[in-house]
């Protein structure tokens, strides 16, 4: 049975992103590690890439969190501020 080629690195690397710099890469980590544990548990890919696979889905659960999180405070606190000056000005 022929097996795929591995993307396993490649949603660490975007995993790593979504935390550091580019929140909105976390979810697509996200579903990267889920796919290629699916094709692992499938038999498409090799075993061993199965840690790499396991970092990437926790990097993305974990930028995910952190980009709810900052959406949250974002839409929060800066609706509140809106809110604060358009009655400040009145």
């Amino acid at each position: 049975m022929p097996q795929q080629a591995s993307k396993a690195t490649m949603a660490v690397v975007v995993g790593v992103l979504g935390i550091v710099c580019c929140g909105f890469l976390a979810p697509v980590a996200w579903y990267l590690g889920n796919e290629e544990l699916k094709h692992i548990d499938a038999g498409r890919i090799a075993e061993s890439n199965r840690g790499m696979a396991q970092v990437a889905k926790i990097l993305g659960i974990i930028g995910t969190i952190l980009l709810g999180l900052a959406l949250l405070w974002i839409l929060f606190f800066g609706g509140m501020a809106v809110l604060g000056a358009m009655t400040g000005s009145m």
